[in-house]
């Protein structure tokens, strides 16, 4: 064993102990000792010899609402950026049985967010809607996933409404060009890569029932809240998300050539828009999840000294860092259907390990749920990030991983 296994061996049993002492200590508001559930090892839902992922970035639901089927994507394409010309499978897995059906297949994904499939609330144990490129356009289909049914709405998305009923799209074109391994291949929309700041582009909130959309912020509205641009520069949105009860939605406005951050949320109906953090190019923002309709978190770099999960609520500065220091690092956070836990994980360690972790959000006390390595050849623009995600009864925790050698899909279930 070397040193470095040897030292992140002491610290990770450490940290379980720690955790369980907390855990063991910690009341909630009735004085009753708190707990942490019972998780099992990781098992895969999907085997080689092709590569497998879900079908939707972290924190959205990829799982029926009976918690009997999973969303993932299936492709050949290994250690190398996809292009339109690379289509995916977008399939279901049976969880009792592993068996996996293809249903459809999408030339709009990318290896960080998938096809961004989405279980809709208006049926979410048949219906789901994803992304696609037909007849040259980016479009969003939405599939009885029992009858094969299928309607097309002439927009991508990238958030959908917790109701299912409305949703929100970007330009995945311009992201193509602006941060490259979130759009994708093809001329699908106009990327406007000559226009720093458009005011025909930004945040389209899609009807879902009609398919029509409406562009309710421009990315022209956030020039008087992001650094100046370089000659060069050209300024993009990415990485929204509606609120539990789909009154809000967060995302980042970013640009190129240097990365930088601000966090927003906006009222759906285009009101009240909020920057997250004070000082907000030096606070930034990378990863988000709501904890109800007003209580966000967002990695930040807290008071501009250290990246961490930062928890607050929209329009009110009441900043708390979760995880008692445990967690000071810039992880994908997303929390349970109830809110009582978030799961979060770290990027490659120097051993090439990611690191998964359960809080609970009580006591802060911390869980690790085990390492896994990422091979180095999985880096780049083709990277396996875990990126977690919660099934909708709050029975499994799912993430990607490619520890084996590949990249498959994987579920912890809590007991």
């Amino acid at each position: 064993m070397s040193l470095f296994e040897r030292v992140w061996k002491v610290l990770f049993t450490a940290t379980f102990v720690w955790s369980l002492m907390c855990c063991t200590a910690g009341e909630d508001n009735q004085g009753t000792t708190v707990g942490f559930p019972d998780v099992t090892e990781a098992r895969p839902i999907t085997g080689g010899p092709n590569e497998h992922l879900y079908a939707s970035y972290y924190g959205i639901n990829s799982f029926s609402a009976n918690e009997r089927y999973a969303t993932v994507l299936e492709t050949d394409v290994r250690h190398r950026l996809p292009t339109e010309h690379d289509p995916a499978t977008l399939g279901l897995v049976d969880l009792t049985t592993r068996e996996l059906r293809p249903i459809a297949q999408t030339r709009a994904w990318n290896f960080q967010q998938g096809c961004m499939a989405h279980w809709l609330g208006t049926s979410p144990d048949s219906l789901i809607i994803y992304n696609d490129l037909r007849q040259g356009k980016f479009v969003s289909v939405i599939r009885n996933v029992f009858t094969e049914e299928a309607r097309i709405i002439p927009h991508p998305v990238s958030a959908v409404s917790p109701d299912g009923t409305q949703a929100i799209s970007i330009n995945f074109a311009r992201l193509r060009e602006t941060r490259t391994d979130y759009g994708y291949g093809g001329a699908g929309q106009d990327a406007q890569t000559d226009v720093p700041f458009p005011d025909n582009d930004g945040l389209f909130l899609i009807d879902l029932q009609s398919g029509e959309a409406e562009l309710i912020f421009a990315i022209s509205d956030v020039r008087d809240y992001v650094p100046q641009l370089p000659p060069e520069g050209r300024e993009y949105f990415n990485h929204t998300l509606f609120s539990r009860d789909g009154s809000k939605v967060f995302f980042l406005a970013r640009a190129i050539p240097e990365r930088n951050t601000v966090a927003f949320t906006i009222n759906s109906d285009c009101s009240d828009l909020q920057p997250c953090f004070p000082g907000n190019t030096e606070w930034g923002g990378s990863h988000f999840d709501w904890l109800s309709g007003d209580d966000l978190m967002v990695t930040a770099r807290y008071r501009n000294e250290i990246y961490t999960h930062v928890l607050f609520t929209v329009g009110q500065q009441n900043y708390q860092l979760l995880g008692n220091g445990l967690l000071d690092f810039d992880g994908h956070g997303t929390f349970s259907p109830d809110g009582r836990w978030m799961v979060t994980h770290t990027y490659p360690d120097q051993l090439d390990d990611n690191k998964i972790f359960l809080m609970d959000m009580r006591t802060q006390a911390v869980l690790p749920l085990g390492r896994f390595r990422e091979p180095p050849e999985f880096r780049g623009y083709w990277r396996c990030d875990i990126h977690p995600r919660w099934s909708p009864g709050g029975k499994y925790i799912g993430f990607n991983s490619t520890h084996t050698g590949s990249r498959q899909a994987y579920v912890f279930e809590l007991q």
